[in-house]
């Protein structure tokens, strides 16, 4: 998760990032778009003022619309990483199949 406790945690690198650190960089983006967003929802949920909902819910799908835009890029630099989704995907059918056939 984000560290908060200075702000020297994100400073200006020297060099350029690898491709491979750029490709964890982005799943960890992914990842915290997802964390944000899931606050929102709650604080949406934890409240009776209708303008604090109807904002918090706005910021919450403003999370997701960028969880898409870090997906798609990281398909882009990472096209192997569809491989393994497929792969899951797949795994999950059969499983679904098999317990529906039971």
């Amino acid at each position: 998760m984000p560290e908060f406790s200075t702000p020297f945690s994100v400073k200006h690198s020297d060099r350029k990032l690898t491709n491979e650190e750029l490709i964890r960089a982005i799943k960890y983006s992914i990842a915290a778009e997802y964390e944000a967003s899931q606050i929102y929802e709650q604080l949406a949920e934890s409240t009776d003022y209708q303008n604090a909902k109807i904002v918090l819910q706005e910021v919450s799908d403003d999370e997701k619309v960028h969880v898409g835009c870090f997906k798609k890029l990281l398909d882009i630099l990472y096209p192997e990483g569809k491989e393994f989704e497929k792969q899951g995907e797949e795994e999950i059918s059969v499983l679904l199949n098999q317990k529906t056939s039971s």
